[in-house]
């Protein structure tokens, strides 16, 4: 007896003994696998709508025919009248069934999908921030400073070569404006009074008889009239 014990004991602790486990070796065999990308699960999703969405329009063709089975058969036969509305119920269960189950679908499409752009946004976003960064690595800004300044510098420069070029002329205030405009004036006046000496009436330039003469040339006329008619009396 005690040498079957020993025996069980030895032999349970060889089994015992050190050696790859059961759990072990087929924990070391079931590997990671990783998740489905966002376009297969998608990919999925829609698959599954379609699928509904056909045995969808099977169940209301069926619930069609078996309404109309109920209603030919309503007076004549009220036992297949009541079996087809039996299965027409069962049909309507079903079909609120499958449109509960798609609005279930769509809603986790619509997530995946917002998932998906949000994702792609972000990789996007990341590979400018990297794009931007490899632009700034060559960029000092000690260099940039001084070259904002140079261009600032080379502006004003240009500012004021251009005042200098629309300033007026030194040799203009060498005469007295004063003195051009009182020339000025009297170049007016004369230009006026000429004007004015075209618009009067010319003074005639023969001399005009005198009194003594035209009393003179009465008296000759009057002793040429007496003389007259002296003649004619006589």
């Amino acid at each position: 007896m005690s040498k079957f014990s020993n025996w069980f004991r030895g032999g349970s602790s060889a089994a015992s003994g050190p050696g790859p486990s059961l759990g072990s070796s087929s924990s070391r065999s079931r590997s990671k696998k990783p998740g489905p990308s966002p376009q297969e699960a998608l990919q999925r999703l829609r698959d599954t709508e379609q699928m509904l969405s056909k045995k969808q329009e099977y169940l209301e063709n069926r619930i069609g025919i078996e309404l109309d089975i109920a209603r030919k058969n309503g007076t004549r036969n009220k036992r297949a009248a009541l079996q087809a509305l039996k299965r027409k119920k069962r049909l309507e269960k079903q079909l609120a069934q499958i449109d509960g189950t798609l609005s279930t679908i769509e809603f986790q499409r619509e997530a995946l999908e917002n998932a998906n752009t949000n994702t792609e946004v972000l990789k996007s976003m990341g590979y400018a921030a990297k794009a931007m960064k490899t632009a700034h690595e060559h960029m000092d800004l000690d260099k940039i400073d001084e070259m904002m300044q140079n261009i600032t510098e080379q502006q004003e420069i240009a500012q004021e070569i251009s005042d200098a070029i629309s300033r007026p002329v030194a040799f203009a205030s060498e005469f007295d404006e004063d003195e051009l405009l009182a020339e000025l004036e009297e170049l007016e006046q004369e230009e006026l009074n000429k004007k004015m000496t075209k618009g009067l009436p010319k003074v005639p330039t023969t001399n005009l008889p005198s009194r003594q003469a035209k009393a003179k040339k009465k008296t000759r006329d009057e002793d040429a009239s007496i003389k007259h008619l002296t003649a004619w009396a006589s």
